[in-house]
């Protein structure tokens, strides 16, 4: 099979798509890698380091989507890439199409086959191509907002960990997952005074056995919510529902009742967010206030440290890719059904329940597709 990677273009988006470990696998594999010039600059993998992994070095996005059979990529494609999608390509990459209403039309257009690392499973229950991104997220959550926290970027001017005879910030981590978890321990690791609410019992009696003591575990409820919101420094927002819209766990009311300066980041902005007053921001203008709170809702975080995100996403994808390529798509799929927990557009047709009611939109049953009709090129 053919691959291909072109440069990210979404706005300040420095990762790509394949590192050139993970290009010279595929072609060791015998399969063939087709490289946009440039992705990979910004991050220091150069053109001259993808040909040395035997990779050809192409000129022109166009050229990439011309000649592949797959296009793999980090972010949802924009309209432009969306516009180049052909029937019979495969299209492999973050899509979060739940909150993106005009991207799910531009690609179910397309009729190209898109499958979302984001909803793909693992037999643990996991999420394992979102898990290495929701840990760089949930780590760059703390430092993000701490740094907001400052009073001259419009915090309350407490510092995280504190200093002897002044207590440490307050930090809500809403949400024990991965983003949660990962989250926590960067802030416990500053000095900081951390709360986790989740509904699962059990995730909190693992997180209360990892910290022994240093963690508060609160399950989740209207009031506990609303209390420790109230007492809170710094807010993250952490949960997720595969493929549908994050619910909405801090409304706008309750800003009323915030400490001015609080900070919220929410780092399920990309499946619509989890704050009511949330709404996708950049990292040239990251935040903005409402009612006094902070809100920093940056939609592609793991972006800010794109040399560290790109390795540990090819490592998780690579060997999702290497079977896409090497086997009958519509057969993997059907075979292995956390593979198939990420196919999400099928010849026009969405496939993904939870993305489907999101949009407000018909769904249809996978295999009903993939047996009929589903033949993409393999090798």
């Amino acid at each position: 099979m053919q691959l291909g990677v072109p440069r990210e273009i979404k706005a300040q988006e420095f990762r790509v798509g394949m590192t050139p470990a993970g290009a010279r696998e595929l072609v060791g594999a015998g399969h063939s890698v087709l490289i946009e010039s440039g992705a990979g600059d910004a991050i220091g993998l150069t053109d001259d380091l993808y040909r040395a992994a035997g990779a050809s070095v192409v000129e022109t996005a166009e050229q990439v989507f011309a000649e592949s059979d797959m296009i793999v990529k980090v972010k949802e494609p924009q309209p432009h890439e969306c516009l180049q999608l052909r029937s019979e390509q495969l299209l492999f990459t973050y899509l979060h199409l739940a909150a993106d209403p005009v991207q799910a039309e531009l690609l179910i257009n397309s009729g190209a086959t898109c499958i979302a690392y984001e909803t793909i499973t693992s037999p643990r229950g996991g999420l394992p191509l979102l898990a290495p991104m929701s840990l760089v997220a949930g780590r760059l959550s703390v430092q993000a907002g701490a740094h907001h926290m400052k009073i001259h970027q419009g915090g309350n001017g407490t510092l995280l960990g504190g200093v002897p005879g002044v207590a440490p910030a307050k930090v809500l981590v809403l949400g024990g997952g991965v983003v949660g978890s990962s989250a926590i321990r960067v802030a416990l690791g500053m000095g900081a005074d951390v709360t986790v609410l989740d509904r699962s019992v059990s995730r909190l009696s693992e997180l209360d056995e990892q910290y022994r003591g240093q963690l508060r575990t609160v399950y989740s409820t209207a009031e506990a919510l609303e209390m420790h919101t109230r007492e809170a420094d710094l807010i993250i927002g952490a949960v997720l529902i595969p493929g549908a819209h994050a619910p909405k766990l801090v409304t706008a009311e309750m800003l009323a009742d915030f400490k001015p300066g609080t900070v919220m980041v929410d780092v399920a902005i990309d499946q619509g967010g989890c704050f009511e007053t949330s709404r996708p921001t950049t990292r040239a203008d990251p935040t903005y206030e409402v009612d006094g709170v902070v809100h920093y809702c940056v939609a592609n975080m793991p972006g800010t440290v794109a040399r560290t995100a790109t390795m540990a996403l090819t490592n998780a994808t690579l060997p999702y890719i290497i079977r896409l390529a090497s086997n009958e798509v519509g057969s993997l799929l059907m075979e292995d059904k956390h593979f198939g927990a990420g196919l999400t557009i099928v010849h026009g047709q969405l496939t993904h329940r939870a993305v489907a009611e999101a949009l407000g939109q018909m769904w249809t049953e996978p295999d009903q597709i993939l047996r009929a009709s589903l033949h993409l090129k393999s090798a």
